[in-house]
C-alpha cells in the first residue's frame, strides 16, 4: 500500500471521517492548527486536540499525547515538525490507527513508509481542511 495521493481515495477516507486527533492544536486562532481544527469541526467532525501544553481547545479536553486519547479515531491529523512524525508513527501503530495524515510542509518519507508497512494509511504534505473543500466542499 504506498503513500496515498489518489482524490478518490482522499474523498472516500475524508467521507467516512468523523473523529479526528489532532496532535499539535492550539488554542491560538492565529496558528494553523487552530483555523483548521475549528473549519472541520464547524463541518461536523468530532476534534480531539492533542498538546501538553493545552488544557482545552475548541470547547473539548486536550490529552498530552496520543497514548492518553480514549475511545476510536478516525483520523490522525498532525501539526508537528516532520522530526516528530517517527514517534507520532510508532503511537499510531500501537493504536491501531486507520489514517494518518501529515499537513502541508510535514515530510518524513521513513516515518510514513514504516506506518504504510503497519497498515496505515498515510496522506501526507496536504492540508485536511483544504482537500475537503475541494473534493467534498
Amino acid at each position: 500500500m504506498p503513500i496515498v495521493t489518489e482524490d478518490s481515495r482522499i474523498r472516500e477516507i475524508l467521507a467516512q471521517t468523523r473523529r479526528v486527533i489532532v496532535i499539535g492544536l492550539s488554542s491560538n486562532p492565529d496558528r494553523p492548527s487552530h483555523e483548521v481544527a475549528q473549519a472541520l469541526q464547524s463541518e461536523g467532525f468530532d476534534i480531539v486536540p492533542v498538546n501538553p501544553n493545552e488544557r482545552e481547545v475548541l470547547g473539548v479536553n486536550a490529552f498530552p499525547d496520543l497514548r492518553h486519547v480514549t475511545g476510536m479515531t478516525d483520523v490522525v491529523d498532525v501539526f508537528r515538525s516532520s522530526e516528530h512524525v517517527p514517534q507520532i508513527v510508532d503511537a499510531c501503530i500501537e493504536r491501531h490507527v486507520r489514517t494518518l495524515w501529515l499537513q502541508e510542509g510535514v515530510i518524513h518519507h521513513e516515518a510514513a513508509q514504516k506506518a504504510v508497512d503497519a497498515g496505515i494509511e498515510v496522506i501526507m504534505d496536504r492540508c485536511m481542511l483544504k482537500e475537503y473543500r475541494r473534493l467534498l466542499g
